[in-house]
């Protein structure tokens, strides 16, 4: 075949999406819709934010330089931050694992208790950090306390679906070996089904205390403790520099725990 007979022939073409069923279009329609009815019922719109730019510049300005008079007490209430997290994280981890086994399917003892385990996670995830701290400061007043208890209470929901799911991924064969041998639960568990999930688990848990560093700055703004008080302080005195070290330092930690994390995560899996 020459190449002018070669040109002539149509060219195959690949589409780049499948065409969607009348099902999943009128999906997409609805998800659109729903998102552009949202946009305009909070009232967000350009002109709107034409007009805060200037506002946010003036506060911007005003950051900068940032002010390094208070920076060795920023540097303690983030040490406090987090000690928070890290305590936080690894006490909801702890009790998020025995939860997650009572909600997994194959492995709950009893569906009744798989849907009451599934229930109590389900609340932990739903109800919002910042309610579960404002609740803690009630009961144990402010302070980092109720911060870590905040945030325990938010990882036992998070971690207790990832954990849950992936003990119900895991692979069937060995368990219904050790249940052949007359293995106990407990057996399965610890034998077949966490060396299978371990790699979920450590992903999880590493996560978890990335995502509980950065929450614990926010729960500081209700009292719970650690350098968002310092925060909440500065902004109500409009001390607009020194927010911005506190900002600058909230930023260093987070990556320094992201970075960690994901040397760690790389040595482990």
């Amino acid at each position: 075949m020459t190449d002018a007979s070669r040109s002539i022939l149509p060219r195959a073409t690949i589409p780049r999406f499948e065409r969607p069923s009348a099902g999943a279009f009128i999906a997409w329609v609805i998800v659109v819709g729903l998102a552009v009815w949202s946009v305009g019922g909070v009232g967000l719109s350009p002109e709107r934010l034409a007009r805060g730019l200037p506002a946010l510049s003036g506060i911007l300005n005003r950051m900068f330089p940032p002010d390094l008079e208070r920076l060795p007490q920023i540097l303690w209430s983030l040490l406090v931050t987090f000690q928070m997290a890290a305590a936080g994280a690894v006490l909801g981890l702890i009790l998020a694992f025995p939860l997650a086994a009572l909600a997994a399917e194959g492995v709950s003892p009893h569906p009744v208790v798989r849907q009451a385990a599934r229930a109590l996670i389900a609340l932990f995830r739903t109800v919002p950090d910042l309610v579960w701290a404002l609740l803690f400061v009630i009961a144990v007043g402010l302070g980092p306390p109720a911060g870590v208890l905040a945030i325990m209470v938010d990882k036992i929901g998070f971690a207790g679906r990832f954990f849950a799911e992936a003990m119900e991924e895991t692979d069937q064969g060995p368990r219904e070996a050790l249940t052949a041998l007359g293995a106990s639960r407990l057996d399965v568990l610890f034998c077949a089904i966490v060396p299978q999930a371990m790699p979920s688990f450590i992903a999880t848990s590493l996560f978890s205390l990335e995502k509980a560093v950065r929450g614990s700055v926010i729960l500081g703004l209700v009292g719970a403790g650690g350098v968002g008080v310092e925060l909440k302080v500065a902004f109500d005195l409009f001390a607009y520099s020194t927010a911005a070290t506190i900002i600058i330092c909230i930023f260093l930690l987070v990556l320094v725990v992201e970075q960690s994390s994901n040397w760690v995560r790389r040595k482990l899996i």
